[in-house]
């Protein structure tokens, strides 16, 4: 049997608890994707439709719909933080992998729309590490 994680937003009014039964795992670097985290790219794993057991906060969420083209995005109403969502087609639950608060099995299995990727990812990817720490920011050492 799968296990079952828990996950939310980061100001903790929205809880949900998800089956650790993925089929695929994507990290979009559209520019839309980009647009949507604020990041170099979407990290977004995929399940059936019904693995999903909203705790609380679900009235917190907002959608937002792009008018043309066929994406959405939920997210917490309070502190912005991306959330799970069905599709359009009504086919997949999408979760970001980053709502997750425990490990899960499934990997990225494919990076997608690469030929948008942004222009400083690469350069990112080969800057300084921090391991981090709650008491200091390493942006404070610059």
């Amino acid at each position: 049997m799968n296990k079952m994680l828990s996950g939310g937003c980061l100001c903790g009014r929205v809880k949900f608890s998800v089956r650790d039964e993925f089929k695929t795992f994507l990290q979009c670097h559209c520019k839309q994707c980009q647009q949507l985290t604020g990041s170099a790219f979407a990290s977004n794993i995929f399940t059936h439709p019904g693995n999903i057991e909203w705790l609380c906060g679900e009235s917190n969420i907002t959608v937002y719909e792009h008018p043309i083209r066929e994406f959405s995005k939920f997210f917490c109403n309070r502190c912005g933080s991306g959330l799970p969502f069905i599709n359009k087609t009504k086919t997949s639950l999408i979760v970001p992998a980053g709502s997750l608060n425990e490990a899960f099995t499934i990997q990225p299995q494919a990076n997608i729309f690469t030929s948008e990727e942004a222009s400083w990812f690469r350069a990112g990817m080969q800057a300084k590490c921090f391991s981090g720490g709650r008491s200091h920011t390493p942006a404070t050492r610059f």
